[in-house]
């Protein structure tokens, strides 16, 4: 009964979204108030709907309703609770459903906190986001219907993929979600924007918090991924350049030049008709990264479907939405005049440098993606474009943007002085080419990549904490401790998150150059050397799991004669899925990983052990840490949100400058 309610709650959503689309765009069109207002209960009506909808299809999975075949398919009786719940969307269906109730939050919250906003500029902004809305309703219930049920329920289920049997999948896209329909907000508003024909600071104050939001959510979500990969696969990697990696890291790097175009238009109502543009390249690689996922053109580790039809529903959803936004954009383009004037060096032109930068390298990433599918459909030829390819092609980018980054932050809006602005930062940057000389020193028969990535993140690093000192102003340093605690949290975020890009600037380049892996066959109770350690292989023992059987290595690890740990590296076979899984075991340490995998028994009587050496693999994450949490602090600035930029309006005060 729970079920059938739920599939009825999707249609009524369906429906609902249908009024929010038409109603509120004939009444901003004719001005009627009546007619607008209708936006914000139809938005607070269809997320309810949605949530209950997708609350029904929690409870199949939990209650293990194997009448329900999406459960059946899913999800087993013998699975744990957390992956019970991970399997409503760890699948085609349940995952689209969950994009929706994403979709519908988003839509409700502007309705919430969208109270400011100009009647006509909200009621479009709510009607497109809900013709999204609309396009993704009419995908799930005609084409991945998840409440459909089974004539002959059977006694259990096929099970999980055991792959996503694990808490870093289980939380992963819920995240990445929230980042990916995120920026349906700042399409939305883009769009908006357009049919008004009118783009203002106040526009440009409105989108940014949306925009900062996803592209929050997108670096957790991508961060939690990584660290997926790195631990579970067992490759003894943290990114592989999978297509489905990649179909997640455009719209970051979009969303990413989008925020700092933002900046722009709100502060010197220059860069409009770009900040669109961007807007809407955003949002259509979220829905190019779907249409990768889903269409079964590309292959990944973790893609979802491998169904055609359903991708040429995306590609229709794609090409009607990006599409027509773009064609209205090149309508609408010679109403977005700008009105500010900056010179060639100053906070303008740096921060178009980045937008290119971000871009471009987005491009990149996009074409090589993208190119094995259109040599084997133009050229009929099968090629594999992988991590050299990108490696050599992305990190140029990348490299130009973190050298440019901490001069272009200290230069003054509308036009300054590159000698003026590196002056603050020559401290910092003798400190990051003195750390980087001393790394290029103490390695032996090594590549430059190290020390270069030293320099990189540690003037990344020392610019951003230059920076906030010197929006302390002059005087006593305890007046100034004083101001710096003060600051504003965008000012805080800003430096936080530039930090936090050089600290993982920094970590990618010292693992790729100073990792070491050793391969070989070992008995139980030999001992080898991997990095100046010592890791000895005690036994291999069969283990029974919840729901699978382990393999099980129990091997010690030691350093200089003394004991640091046991790990425990294990090669799992799932019964029902019939799926072998690798689960690495890895020593944490601050400054490096130890990590160990188990292979097949050999012929000797040996088994094939891995171990690699990873150092700073964890401020990788440390780093995308950081960056989020410089997301967090500039949301938490209260002339970035809605609703205190409106009353600055109001009461006829200024925003202050960045």
């Amino acid at each position: 009964m729970i079920t059938e309610l739920g599939h009825f709650a999707l249609v009524l959503a369906f429906l609902v979204a249908i009024i929010q689309v038409v109603v509120p765009l004939v009444g901003a069109h004719k001005r009627w108030p009546g007619w607008m207002a209708v936006a914000e209960p139809a938005a607070n009506t269809q997320f309810l709907l949605t949530a209950f909808s997708f609350a029904a299809l929690t409870y199949a999975f939990v209650t293990s309703d194997f009448s329900l075949r999406l459960v059946t398919l899913n999800s087993h009786s013998a699975k744990p609770m957390i992956y019970k719940i991970s399997g409503v969307w760890g699948n085609h269906e349940g995952s689209m459903l969950l994009w929706v109730l994403i979709l519908t939050l988003f839509g409700a919250t502007a309705a919430w906190f969208g109270g400011n906003l100009p009647p006509t500029l909200k009621a479009r902004v709510l009607a497109v986001q809900s013709a999204i809305s609309v396009a993704f309703f009419a995908f799930i219930l005609f084409t991945s219907n998840p409440f459909l049920r089974l004539a002959v329920p059977p006694f259990d289920g096929q099970d999980l993929n055991p792959l996503l049997q694990d808490p870093g999948l289980a939380f992963h896209p819920p995240f990445l979600y929230l980042g990916y329909v995120g920026l349906s907000m700042a399409f939305s508003f883009a769009v908006a924007a357009l049919i008004e024909g009118r783009v203002d600071a106040a526009w440009g104050r409105w989108v940014r918090p949306w925009t900062l939001a996803a592209w929050v959510f997108l670096t957790i979500g991508i961060a939690l991924g990584s660290w997926w990969a790195y631990y579970e696969l067992g490759w003894g990697g943290f990114w592989f350049w999978d297509p489905v990696e990649n179909a997640s890291f455009m719209p970051w790097l979009f969303a990413a030049a989008l925020l700092h175009s933002a900046i722009v238009v709100e502060k010197r109502e220059a860069l409009k008709s770009w900040t669109i543009l961007l807007a809407i390249m955003s949002f259509g690689f979220s829905l190019i990264g779907t249409f990768i996922v889903r269409s079964g053109l590309l292959t990944s580790v973790h893609a979802f479907a491998n169904d055609p039809e359903r991708g040429v529903f995306i590609l229709m959803i794609l090409v009607f939405f990006t599409g027509g936004a773009l064609t209205l954009f090149a309508f609408r383009a010679k109403a977005m005049e700008a009105k500010g004037v900056f010179g060639m060096v100053s906070r303008e032109s740096a921060l178009v440098a980045n937008n290119i930068l971000l871009a471009v390298s987005s491009m990149v990433v996009f074409v090589g993606t993208m190119w094995p599918l259109v040599a084997e459909m133009f050229f009929d030829r099968k090629l594999s474009v992988g991590a050299p390819f990108f490696n050599m092609a992305f990190t140029p980018f990348f490299v130009v943007l973190g050298a440019i980054l901490p001069i272009g932050a200290m230069l003054p809006w509308k036009r300054g002085s590159i000698a003026r602005a590196f002056r603050p930062l020559r401290g910092a940057f003798i400190l990051a080419v003195a750390l980087a000389a001393l790394a290029f020193a103490m390695q032996t028969g090594r590549s430059a990549m190290g020390p270069v990535g030293l320099f990189l993140g540690s003037w990344l690093v020392f610019g951003a904490m230059v920076d906030i000192w010197t929006r302390t102003g002059r005087g006593a340093v305890s007046g100034r401790l004083r101001r710096l605690i003060r600051l504003p949290g965008a000012d805080w975020g800003k430096a936080v998150a530039h930090g936090g890009l050089g600290v993982t600037m920094f970590a990618i380049a010292g693992l790729l150059a100073w990792e070491d892996e050793d391969i070989r066959v070992v008995r139980e109770g030999e001992s080898f050397e991997v990095a100046g350690y010592s890791l000895t292989l005690d036994k291999v023992e069969r283990v029974q799991g919840p729901n699978y059987i382990s393999t099980m290595g129990t091997v010690q690890l030691a350093r200089d004669g003394r004991e640091i740990t046991t790990l425990y590296p294990e090669k799992r076979v799932y019964p029902v899925a019939e799926m072998p899984t690798t689960e690495a075991a890895i020593d944490y340490g601050f400054l490096r990983d130890v990590y160990v995998v188990i292979g097949d028994p050999q012929d000797n009587g040996g088994w094939a052990i891995r171990t690699y050496y990873k150092p700073l693999a964890n401020w990788i994450w440390g780093g995308a840490i950081l960056m989020a949490l410089g997301g967090f602090l500039s949301l938490s600035d209260r002339r970035y949100r809605v609703a205190a930029g409106a009353r600055r309006r109001r009461d006829g005060v200024g925003v202050p400058a960045e």
